[in-house]
Protein backbone atom coordinates (compact mmCIF):
# COMPACT_ATOMS: atom_id res chain seq x y z
CA UNK A 1 0.00 0.00 0.00
CA UNK A 2 1.36 3.41 -0.86
CA UNK A 3 1.99 5.77 2.00
CA UNK A 4 0.72 9.31 1.97
CA UNK A 5 3.24 11.95 2.89
CA UNK A 6 1.72 13.54 5.98
CA UNK A 7 3.74 16.70 5.41
CA UNK A 8 2.02 17.23 2.07
CA UNK A 9 -1.39 16.83 3.67
CA UNK A 10 -0.51 19.25 6.47
CA UNK A 11 0.88 21.78 4.02
CA UNK A 12 -2.27 21.57 1.95
CA UNK A 13 -4.46 22.00 5.03
CA UNK A 14 -2.47 25.10 6.07
CA UNK A 15 -2.77 26.58 2.60
CA UNK A 16 -6.51 25.96 2.54
CA UNK A 17 -6.85 27.50 5.99
CA UNK A 18 -4.95 30.59 4.87
CA UNK A 19 -7.10 30.87 1.76
CA UNK A 20 -10.27 30.54 3.85
CA UNK A 21 -9.10 33.41 6.06
CA UNK A 22 -8.44 35.52 2.99
CA UNK A 23 -4.71 35.62 3.61
CA UNK A 24 -2.24 35.58 0.78
CA UNK A 25 -0.45 32.30 0.26
CA UNK A 26 3.27 32.74 -0.40
CA UNK A 27 4.57 31.32 -3.67
CA UNK A 28 6.03 27.89 -3.09
CA UNK A 29 3.75 27.25 -0.13
CA UNK A 30 0.97 25.84 -2.27
CA UNK A 31 0.23 22.15 -2.15
CA UNK A 32 2.36 20.02 -4.42
CA UNK A 33 -0.49 17.58 -4.99
CA UNK A 34 -4.19 18.05 -4.66
CA UNK A 35 -6.33 16.39 -2.02
CA UNK A 36 -8.13 14.48 -4.75
CA UNK A 37 -4.84 13.05 -5.98
CA UNK A 38 -3.89 11.96 -2.46
CA UNK A 39 -7.28 10.35 -2.00
CA UNK A 40 -6.99 8.55 -5.33
CA UNK A 41 -3.53 7.27 -4.37
CA UNK A 42 -4.92 5.94 -1.11
CA UNK A 43 -7.82 4.18 -2.82
CA UNK A 44 -5.46 2.72 -5.42
CA UNK A 45 -3.22 1.47 -2.60
CA UNK A 46 -6.14 -0.25 -0.89
CA UNK A 47 -7.19 -1.78 -4.20
CA UNK A 48 -3.66 -3.02 -4.83
CA UNK A 49 -3.53 -4.59 -1.36
CA UNK A 50 -6.86 -6.35 -1.95
CA UNK A 51 -5.77 -7.66 -5.34
CA UNK A 52 -2.51 -8.99 -3.89
CA UNK A 53 -4.42 -10.76 -1.10
CA UNK A 54 -6.84 -12.29 -3.61
CA UNK A 55 -3.95 -13.41 -5.82
CA UNK A 56 -2.14 -15.05 -2.91
CA UNK A 57 -5.36 -16.70 -1.76
CA UNK A 58 -5.98 -18.15 -5.23
CA UNK A 59 -2.37 -19.35 -5.43
CA UNK A 60 -2.65 -21.09 -2.06
CA UNK A 61 -5.99 -22.67 -2.95
CA UNK A 62 -4.59 -24.08 -6.19
CA UNK A 63 -1.70 -25.62 -4.28
CA UNK A 64 1.26 -23.61 -5.54
CA UNK A 65 4.36 -24.65 -3.62
CA UNK A 66 5.92 -21.21 -3.04
CA UNK A 67 2.87 -19.75 -1.21
CA UNK A 68 2.83 -20.07 2.56
CA UNK A 69 -0.39 -20.02 4.61
CA UNK A 70 1.04 -17.42 6.99
CA UNK A 71 1.84 -15.14 4.05
CA UNK A 72 -1.72 -15.50 2.76
CA UNK A 73 -3.24 -14.78 6.17
CA UNK A 74 -1.06 -11.68 6.65
CA UNK A 75 -1.98 -10.35 3.20
CA UNK A 76 -5.68 -10.91 3.87
CA UNK A 77 -5.46 -9.11 7.23
CA UNK A 78 -3.54 -6.18 5.68
CA UNK A 79 -6.23 -5.96 3.03
CA UNK A 80 -9.00 -6.00 5.62
CA UNK A 81 -7.37 -3.38 7.84
CA UNK A 82 -6.60 -1.04 4.95
CA UNK A 83 -10.18 -1.32 3.70
CA UNK A 84 -11.60 -0.63 7.17
CA UNK A 85 -9.33 2.40 7.51
CA UNK A 86 -10.47 3.69 4.12
CA UNK A 87 -14.12 3.29 5.15
CA UNK A 88 -13.47 5.25 8.36
CA UNK A 89 -11.79 8.05 6.41
CA UNK A 90 -14.75 8.11 4.02
CA UNK A 91 -17.16 8.32 6.95
CA UNK A 92 -15.23 11.24 8.43
CA UNK A 93 -15.17 13.04 5.08
CA UNK A 94 -18.93 12.60 4.66
CA UNK A 95 -19.47 13.85 8.21
CA UNK A 96 -17.27 16.89 7.59
CA UNK A 97 -19.08 17.59 4.31
CA UNK A 98 -22.45 17.47 6.09
CA UNK A 99 -21.15 19.83 8.79
CA UNK A 100 -19.93 22.30 6.18
CA UNK A 101 -23.20 22.12 4.26
CA UNK A 102 -25.19 22.79 7.43
CA UNK A 103 -23.19 25.90 8.33
CA UNK A 104 -25.19 29.11 8.15
CA UNK A 105 -24.00 31.57 5.55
Amino acid sequence: MSTIDINQVLTQMRVLEAQARGEAVPVGQGPSTSFGDLLKQSIDGVNETQQKAAELTRAFETGEKDVDLAEVMIAVQKSSISFQAMVQVRNKLVEAYKDVMNMPM
